[in-house]
């Protein structure tokens, strides 16, 4: 089998490539990325050395190049984790989000179509299920529960789900879409809010929380996400959508004094900071489909996860350091200023 994943040098796309390597040393993986500030080649160091795997360099919204491409590598199955993610980017330009989230989608799907892909699954987020009441914990995302999406960001995966659904439908294209909770773990972008806290913390710096943190999060380990899309692309129901969510329901400002806690730093670091426009109260997603369906279950616990994830950051500093020197050492400074 030969797969191709998109936006494979980002945080959950190479933690795939490395989880299916070895569990399937048998395929051939092809990882198609624009590299653009969230892409690092370098997450991928490993994997270039088997061969069993294959980097190329290209934009999801070409479409003479990305039609080349699937001539060429006649793939089996697509696993499209290309995308714009992050909110606070999607608020301050909406247009590159659409450009890549929605017509890279379609340009992707068209492919698939074209040259008889057998499975295309679409990477989602519970984010296009808007939010829930910080006051009914008895409410869950299901997979029937209404699109209602608060950013550019989720407006645009939402978009890309609905085509890829219309793609089934119209043309009889095999797909499958999985909608998971927050993702954390090794090779996450500090941007986002786990590692961002580990690397200010670990200079001592302020660590900017939005609002007071009571926003909560439904948690999953990287690992555990992995192996819910490997089961979706084998033995997930074509034309279905799978939430995959961890049960680990917390308030943000929990997540931060988890970290502080593991680096053994203070709670004094931390500053709150004016609210992100829109900003979501509650996500928290049923797994019941997934589970009833495929077995799949979240094996990692909160704390196990988070004492992995804090080392890896810890032994991989100059993965950080590349990061900090470049683009991203602007933008932040955009956000949050000089706290």
């Amino acid at each position: 089998m030969k797969i191709l994943v998109t936006g494979g040098a980002g945080f959950i796309g190479c933690n795939f490539i490395y989880y299916m390597l070895e569990k399937h040393p048998e395929y051939d993986l092809v990882c198609l990325d624009a590299l653009t500030y969230a892409g690092n080649l370098k997450s991928l160091k490993k994997a270039l050395e088997s061969p069993k795997f294959k980097f190329v360099k290209g934009s999801i919204s070409d479409r003479a190049f990305v039609d080349r491409l699937f001539a060429d590598e006649a793939f089996d199955v697509v696993v499209n984790f290309a995308a714009e993610s992050h909110v606070d980017r999607s608020i301050e330009n909406p247009s590159v989000f659409l450009e890549t989230n929605i017509m890279g989608t379609a340009c992707l799907l068209d492919a698939s179509k074209k040259y008889g892909v057998k499975r295309f699954h679409q990477v989602s987020t519970d984010e296009v299920y808007g939010d829930l009441p910080l006051d009914r914990p008895d409410l869950f995302f299901t997979e029937s529960t209404p699109l209602h999406t608060s950013s550019p960001y989720s407006s645009s995966k939402a978009s890309a789900d609905l085509l890829t659904l219309a793609y089934y439908r119209t043309y009889g294209l095999p797909v499958t879409i999985s909608r998971c909770s927050n993702n954390y773990g090794p090779y996450q972008f500090p941007e986002k809010l786990i590692p961002l806290m580990i690397v200010r913390a670990q200079e001592d710096e302020n660590l900017p929380v939005y609002g007071q943190g009571l926003n909560v999060r439904d948690w999953l380990y990287v690992d555990d996400h992995c192996k819910a899309i490997d089961l979706i692309i084998h033995e997930g129901r074509v034309g279905e959508v799978y939430n995959v969510g961890g049960h680990n329901e917390k308030q943000n400002i929990e997540v931060v004094k988890t970290v502080l806690a593991h680096l053994n730093k203070p709670e004094s670091l931390i500053t709150y900071v004016k609210d992100r426009a829109g900003h979501d109260l509650r996500y928290a997603i049923d797994p019941a489909k997934i589970s009833s369906e495929l077995g799949w279950t979240p094996e990692t616990k909160f704390e196990d996860g988070m004492k992995r994830t804090v080392e890896w950051y810890l032994e991989n500093k100059e993965w950080i350091d590349d990061i900090k020197s470049g683009e991203y050492a602007e933008y932040s400074k955009r956000v949050y200023g000089d706290i």
